[in-house]
């Protein structure tokens, strides 16, 4: 069975893979900074959790997440 956190997309054509394992570190930036909605941080964290666990790239999601929801507010 596939993880479909690996292939699902947003509406930017990314997926949590490509966001969050790019070649360069400003990519990772981006990727992070142009999710807009919680349920791609979502794929992304659980991506994340499945396969680097990274806690700095897991801090990042979180900070985005606070700044996603003060934007709905």
């Amino acid at each position: 069975m596939s993880d479909t956190s690996e292939q699902s997309t947003d509406a930017s054509g990314l997926s949590p893979k490509q966001r969050l394992e790019p070649p360069n570190t400003r990519l990772l930036d981006a990727g992070i900074a142009t999710i807009h909605d919680m349920n791609t941080l979502r794929a992304c964290v659980a991506y994340e959790n499945a396969h680097q666990q990274r806690i700095l790239i897991l801090r990042r999601l979180e900070q985005r997440a606070e700044e996603i929801r003060s934007q709905d507010d």
